[in-house]
């Protein structure tokens, strides 16, 4: 009776003993299984959703036609260019000109200032010396006096002669753009302003003030 029960313990045990190694094996599948999944969702790369290109406009429907050329317009833009280079080499013309007319005119002004000097002190010289005083005078002295006061008429002729012109204002009314006030003198009878002496003449060239009239004017006393 014991021999019989303890065959049936042990055939029990034997059975159970496959069963719980099934029941492992499968849980050692199923960690595996479970690990791998972990793996690959882990290894695999984050998927975003793809955006989609927004479609390109069609730039050949908004590109801008380019405009039409007028040909008449375009003669009418080249003629007007050349009426402007035309009246500008026109200009440039007639500047030139007149520079070269000025140096012509003006380039000998330094020189006139200096020869207008020696006029003065020949004038000085001969006014030196009164027309009474000059009866007692030998030969010699009123020759000389002559030479001088010939030489000084000659210089101012020459000077004349190229476009200086004499300013001698007495009489004439003070103004300041070509006279220089020297002194005012009172109760002269005379306008106010009026030029009653001309101390040292005054010189124009061409159109250009070369030295102003040195004068005394009169003022009301």
């Amino acid at each position: 009776m014991m021999s019989h029960e303890n065959d049936t313990d042990k055939n029990m045990e034997d059975q159970e003993a496959p069963k719980a190694e099934t029941d492992t094996a499968q849980a050692n599948t199923s960690d595996a299984d479970t690990i791998n999944a972990e793996t690959e969702a882990a290894s695999a790369p984050d998927e975003q959703p793809s955006e989609q290109p927004a479609p390109e406009e069609n730039k050949e429907e908004h590109k801008e036609e380019p405009e039409e050329i007028d040909p008449e317009q375009q003669i009418a833009d080249l003629n007007e260019k050349m009426l402007r280079l035309a009246a500008e080499l026109e200009n440039t013309r007639r500047r030139a000109e007149r520079d070269k007319s000025d140096a012509l005119r003006y380039g000998v002004t330094g020189f006139a200032r200096d020869m207008v000097s020696v006029g003065d002190n020949l004038t000085r010289a001969l006014n030196a010396i009164e027309e009474t005083d000059r009866e007692g005078l030998s030969d010699n002295m009123v020759n000389l006096l002559e030479g001088v006061g010939a030489t000084q008429r000659d210089l101012m002729a020459a000077l004349q002669r190229n476009g200086l012109k004499p300013i001698a204002p007495e009489g004439e009314k003070f103004d300041p753009n070509f006279h220089e006030a020297m002194y005012e003198a009172p109760g002269t009878g005379r306008d106010s302003g009026t030029i009653i002496e001309v101390v040292e003449i005054g010189y124009m060239i061409g159109e250009r003030l070369l030295r102003p009239a040195k004068v005394g004017v009169a003022k009301d006393g």
